[in-house]
């Protein structure tokens, strides 16, 4: 049985990135400094997603950790 990831919030979460910064997206759910990873993930099978900001420039997250484009949201979260 595969694990499923904790819904942090059933919303986007927007944040102005800047070009060339890499960012880490929290894949699990369980980070504290979400939508970014900080480490909650260890001991389970879920990774970090690295997104490298091509220009600077508003984002929308994955918030609820279900996306089919992570780490950008798809709006899934509506209907979960």
């Amino acid at each position: 049985m595969s694990e499923s990831p904790v819904i942090a919030q059933k919303s986007p979460c927007t944040v102005e990135v800047e070009a060339g910064k890499s960012y880490w997206w929290c894949s699990c759910g369980k980070s504290s400094a979400q939508p970014f990873c900080d480490g909650s993930h260890k001991g389970t099978s879920f990774r970090p997603t690295e997104y490298v900001a091509e220009k600077s420039e508003k984002v929308w997250f994955c918030g609820c950790k279900h996306s089919a484009t992570p780490p950008t949201c798809d709006g899934k979260h509506k209907q979960l």
